[in-house]
């Protein structure tokens, strides 16, 4: 086991990034080689007269930024590419740093996804579960995690549901989809969608390849603006925790307003809860199925909580159109792979979900914040918007900066710099002459790499 000899300023407030910076520099250096065993969290923090929580959330740093490995039973080590060769920056994991296909703007950072924890859930299910359980099942899920998730959102987003109300899914995109087919086969005609603007263009082609005719609703810095709805909408697509891109969240007057608005013209509210867990400055605000079950409809996956490659998402919705989704899931693929299911159904219950969820909200923070402080610092003309949550962030351009780069040239110079980064404007054209903005992913690189990218991104605009 390696002897750590760590310089800490205990008047210097910041501990855990001191020795975080401490230990990465050892490894840099080659004190520390690959395969090296650091000390347990206990011990280190015993020689160093400090609590166990500060060297915890060091390790966990390290880990994430891929200097340091961590695995039952093993110890902590520091990780098999990051020796001298790597003194340049911290340890990257796939991806990190360089386009990859699938990457976008709200990608999570694929290097956290726990998988000891995932390894422990599969082996207890496979050890636990009894053969008939292997057989095709309810095509609306099991029912050990459509009730590990009942419990989960109510608890966890205030949702008003039972495990009667959850269907299990591949994730978001088939949740819109059997929502809309099961609501167009009620109506005996296409369905109206009022959808916000700006939105995610991703979800465009789906949502038209439905059937439904799109209606679009502009947003302000309170939401989608409840007053310019259409009268003949059968739905409206909401992001209301954290409206993508703009960031911003759906008032408590707009969220009224909705509520009432769909009371009155009977239309269905279906809400994107697509980064929901992710709140760094405040307490998250409860859903808006928890106000109005029998007319919102909650959708959620852990695309970005975990990964979006395990293809686990669900909705909860009111019980006539549960049934009807369920209906629509055993004649398009029968459900869901079982024993997947049954590992986060074990994760969330053992606690393992939330604990996951707790060290990557302490690490996108940090990411976010160097983000924010990087583009103040290189890129002033830069003005961040929006609450600091989720894994992206909305900044406004204006039509050009001074320098003469527009939004798309920004965009080319941040991901030439290694970041995640997109043009959004109002995709369905409600908002003419609004200043471009710019949204840039910040969850697959470290707080370090972060920093990096956005001088190189300053860089790469002044030499344009």
């Amino acid at each position: 086991m390696a002897d750590l000899h760590l310089v800490v300023d205990r008047s210097g407030g910041g501990l855990a990034a001191q020795i975080a910076r401490e230990v990465r520099e050892a490894v840099r250096s080659g004190r520390l080689g690959p395969g090296a065993r650091l000390p347990a969290t206990r011990d280190l923090a015993r020689d160093l007269g400090l609590s166990r929580g500060v060297v915890v959330e060091a390790y966990e740093q390290l880990v994430a930024e891929g200097v340091l490995e961590s695995r039952t039973g093993a110890g902590t080590r520091v990780a098999a590419g990051a020796g001298r060769h790597a003194a340049a920056e911290p340890a990257g994991r796939e991806g990190e740093g360089r386009p990859h296909y699938g990457h976008r703007p709200t990608s999570p950072d694929l290097g956290a996804f726990p998988r000891q924890a995932w390894l422990a859930a599969v082996r207890h299910v496979l050890a636990t579960l009894p053969n008939d359980a292997l057989d095709y099942g309810d095509p609306g899920g099991v029912p050990a995690l459509r009730r590990e998730l009942a419990a989960y959102l109510g608890r966890v987003r205030a949702a008003d549901v039972t495990p009667d109300d959850v269907v299990v899914l591949t994730g978001m995109a088939q949740g819109l989809s059997l929502v809309l087919h099961a609501l167009a086969r009620a109506r005996g005609r296409d369905v109206v969608l009022a959808v916000e603007d700006p939105t995610s263009e991703r979800q465009l082609p789906l949502l038209r390849r439905t059937g439904a005719r799109l209606v679009p609703v502009r947003v302000d810095g309170e939401g989608i603006v409840v007053g310019d709805l259409p009268a003949e909408a059968d739905a409206v697509l909401v992001t209301p925790a954290h409206q993508y891109p703009t960031g911003v969240v759906l008032s408590p007057g707009r969220r009224a307003a909705l509520i009432a608005w769909a009371a009155r013209t009977g239309a269905l509210v279906l809400e994107d809860d697509y980064d929901a867990e992710f709140r760094f400055d405040r307490d998250p605000v409860g859903c808006l199925q928890g106000l109005a079950p029998g007319r919102v409809v909650l959708a959620g996956s852990v695309s970005k909580a975990l990964a979006p490659g395990l293809r686990l998402g669900w909705i909860a919705a009111p019980p006539g159109l549960a049934r009807a989704v369920r209906l629509a899931r055993e004649e398009f693929d029968l459900g869901s792979p079982v024993i997947e299911q049954y590992a986060l159904a074990h994760l969330i219950a053992s606690g393992g979900y939330d604990r996951h969820l707790r060290r990557m909200r302490r690490e996108y923070r940090r990411r976010r914040d160097a983000l924010v402080g990087a583009l103040a610092e290189h890129l002033p003309r830069l003005a961040v918007r929006g609450i600091s949550a989720g894994l992206h962030l909305y900044a406004v351009t204006g039509p050009e900066t001074d320098d003469g780069t527009d939004a798309s040239g920004l965009a080319e110079a941040a991901r030439a710099a290694g970041l995640s980064a997109e043009v959004a404007t109002p995709a369905l054209g409600t908002a003419e002459g609004r200043p471009a903005g710019l949204v840039i992913g910040f969850a697959r690189l470290s707080a370090h790499r972060v920093r990096e990218a956005v001088r190189t991104m300053a860089e790469g605009v002044r030499t344009r």
